[in-house]
């Protein structure tokens, strides 16, 4: 598949295709600007371009795929890893694998990310179970869990604004 080009508009973040795309290209399109703000260097000053940014990344997934966001001491990305993959409905997780990763990229924070194929992002017991584990073991190595975000169709949850973190 060709990318469309796509020309910077009049205002920020704004962008003119010059000619039409198909359904498969916009979301090609729309994955590429979702990795381009999740970017090595970049500050987390807005939750929401993040949440956006990372919706976007994981919606169209028909199984669950479990990741993780690398931010530095500033919360600044280090780098974005889909870490498991699993069935249409659980993604099995192993914490020595997630503090394998945090530490190998230097990490002095992360924010967990997953999504529902089944497009509700409220999370499961599941969820919170394997959340309040990760949480545990990423302090025993002083990586903060800054937040884990849960992405479907319908939106997006974040543990740390429903005060679950």
């Amino acid at each position: 598949m060709m990318t469309p080009q796509l020309i910077a508009g009049e205002r920020p973040g704004t962008y003119l295709v010059p000619s039409a795309v198909t359904d498969a290209e916009l979301m090609h399109l729309a994955r590429m600007l979702a990795r381009r703000r999740l970017r090595k260097g970049r500050a987390l000053d807005k939750p929401d371009t993040v949440f956006n940014a990372l919706q976007t990344l994981l919606m169209e997934y028909e199984h669950e795929v479990f990741g993780m966001l690398m931010l530095d001491n500033r919360h600044r990305i280090i780098g974005f890893r889909e870490l498991f993959r699993g069935t249409i409905d659980a993604a099995s997780v192993y914490p020595r694998e997630v503090i394998k990763e945090a530490l190998a990229h230097n990490a002095a924070a992360v924010i967990l990310v997953h999504n529902h194929p089944s497009g509700s992002p409220e999370p499961s017991q599941a969820d919170r179970r394997i959340t309040a584990r990760l949480q545990q073991a990423l302090s025993t190595v002083e990586i903060r869990l800054l937040d884990h975000v849960i992405v479907g169709h319908e939106g997006t949850c974040s543990f740390a604004e429903k005060g679950l973190i």
